[in-house]
């Protein structure tokens, strides 16, 4: 097998194991929570919940760019290699936790999953940069293209393995990885080359730190915006939550004065110079903005709404959701590979805006859907997305990484993956307000009407009235029926008539539909907006370009074999 095949097939292993490792949790938390013996939605637990499940990409976001410079100062193969052995003891552990020992085990798995998360980190930062590595500039975009199927294809496949196998034992979701994991750990450190550089280069102490930290107290702060704070039904009024931002947002023009004076800093801010890479950075922001939490939202409907509308219990919707997405991977899928090729020949920049551009189009059409929709016209929907979202991915990438020379190939992909991260949690921190406060203006009358027309109790009608919209939706997302949980844990006496009618999958289903369509409709409309401008930077990247280290090592090789 040639090298470059060898590359692409081992990173493309890593990131179908770690995109399986992020969904598979993801689907798998009822599961999970019965084997700890919590309760999500008891007061409290919303906190544990969340970084259950925003955790892993808090850290991931946080390191990125110094696992990035290190890489590229060290080793990329190493390091590598070493993600691939971090993330493998990590699921071993993880599969060792015990069950029924509560918060403890869950803090248990928050834990060893951020450890995990710092391997997934280095995995994620140099697949592309080794592929870039290994392939010629007119291979790189059907490499990446390929490359790009693992990621999708990983989440979507961790959501139907999460549903299967968390039927038997919640362990088995981590287990399940473990023989991948030593395989394409043994695999990186014997076949993969390591390229040593030479040069003695100091590490940016500084640089590392007040950007380590700025990125920590936004994404912290992200994070909280989304849990209760007080009498609001989210955190923006909570004084951590918007002072981490606030100073995390005034360090970064520290950070920039930091790198000026730098010797050797942790980015080298002539990269901002290249029109391509600076563009493709902007245009890959913006379509995270636009497309990270509108696709959480998308799946809230079909959980919360349409699947239970239609007989679908709570705890089996996330498995159907997956199902339902599939249309999605099979556009990605299809287009990821067909646009990379095309990509080497034509360049990026056509593909990526019609990717875009069609991508926009999809969430006008999904914003046109009723609640209850036709469901071959959402999957054609869907399917159209993916489209959009295939042809945008690898020729941006390989647009960015292309304009990087050898030695920042590990920062710059670093730099692109954070900027993505970032934008994936500001976006879900964005809609998801959005959403919560028209649930918090109409929800709760909808709710004390519905319940009065089912029960005469105007004590228990106040009662679910109350009740924190936040803890409704994420237990309709991670598959709990709320109702059940709460009357359960309250211990509300009602007849046994009206539980049933209560826990049965028409009630909140219908009392939530008509104001999550409402906030829904406004998200898809400014993430319609924000996926153009991400349109517009990229057609506005410029022509075809290369970085003149490859196009001096092309003419030298020419030169030398004539």
């Amino acid at each position: 097998m040639q090298y470059k095949w060898t590359v692409l097939t081992n990173t493309t292993l890593g990131g179908l194991m770690s995109s399986i490792n992020m969904t598979i949790v993801l689907i798998s938390l009822p599961a999970i929570f019965r084997g700890f013996a919590i309760n999500p939605v008891a007061p409290g637990e919303f906190a544990i919940l969340l970084w259950i499940l925003l955790g892993y990409s808090v850290v991931t976001s946080i390191l990125l760019v110094t696992l990035g410079r290190l890489s590229d100062m060290h080793g990329r193969t190493r390091f590598y290699s070493y993600g691939f052995l971090i993330f493998t003891i990590g699921s071993i552990l993880l599969s060792l936790i015990p069950s029924n020992t509560g918060n403890g085990g869950a803090i248990a798995l928050i834990v060893i999953r951020l450890f995990q998360a710092f391997g997934g980190g280095l995995l994620m930062v140099n697949s592309a940069a080794l592929i870039t590595d290994a392939f010629p500039p007119d291979e790189r975009g059907k490499a990446l293209g390929i490359n790009q199927i693992s990621f999708v294809s990983g989440s979507m496949l961790g959501l139907i393995l999460g549903g299967l196998l968390s039927g038997y034992d919640w362990h088995l979701i981590f287990v399940i990885s473990v023989p991948f994991a030593i395989a394409g750990t043994a695999w990186s450190f014997i076949k993969l080359k390591n390229v040593q550089r030479h040069e003695k280069t100091k590490i940016d102490y500084i640089g590392n730190a007040v950007l380590g930290l700025s990125l920590l107290l936004i994404t912290i702060g992200l994070t909280y915006a989304l849990v209760p704070y007080g009498s609001s039904q989210l955190g923006w009024s909570n004084p951590f939550v918007y002072g981490s931002i606030i100073v995390g947002l005034l360090m970064l023009p520290l950070f920039v004065a930091v790198e000026r004076r730098a010797a050797k800093p942790l980015i080298e801010l002539r990269l901002f110079r290249v029109r391509p890479f600076t563009f493709g950075n902007i245009s890959s922001l913006l379509a995270a903005l636009g497309r990270g939490a509108v696709m959480f939202l998308v799946v809230i409907w079909l959980q919360g709404i349409y699947l239970p509308l239609h007989g679908i219990s709570y705890e089996s919707a996330p498995l159907w959701a997956g199902i339902y997405m599939l249309p999605m991977l099979i556009g990605t899928v299809l287009l990821g590979p067909i646009s990379g090729y095309l990509t080497d020949k034509y360049g990026a920049r056509p593909f990526a805006t019609a990717g875009m551009v069609i991508f926009s189009i999809s969430l006008l059409m999904l914003a046109g859907l009723k609640s209850n929709f036709n469901i071959i016209y959402f999957e054609l929907i869907l399917l159209i997305n993916g489209i959009g979202s295939g042809m945008f991915a690898s020729p941006n990438t390989t647009a960015i990484m292309n304009s990087i020379g050898t030695e920042d190939r590990g920062t710059g992909n670093g730099i692109r993956m954070t900027l993505n991260n970032i934008g994936q949690t500001l976006s879900m921190a964005i809609f998801f307000t959005m959403l919560i406060t028209v649930f918090t203006m109409q929800l709760p009358g909808a709710l004390y009407n519905e319940t009065m027309s089912i029960s005469s109790d105007a004590q228990l009608a106040r009662i679910i009235s109350s009740l924190p919209p936040s803890g409704l939706l994420f237990a309709s997302f991670i598959g709990i029926n709320p109702m059940a949980s709460i009357l359960n844990v309250s211990r509300i006496s009602v007849s046994s008539a009206v539980y049933q009618k209560l826990v049965s999958t028409y009630f909140l289903p219908s009392v939530i539909s008509v104001s999550f369509m409402q906030g829904l409709k406004i998200a898809l409309y400014i993430a319609a907006a924000m996926t153009l401008l991400s349109a517009l930077f990229s057609a506005m990247r410029g022509g075809r370009y290369v970085h003149e280290e490859e196009v001096a090592h092309a003419s030298s090789s020419k030169g030398s074999s004539s």
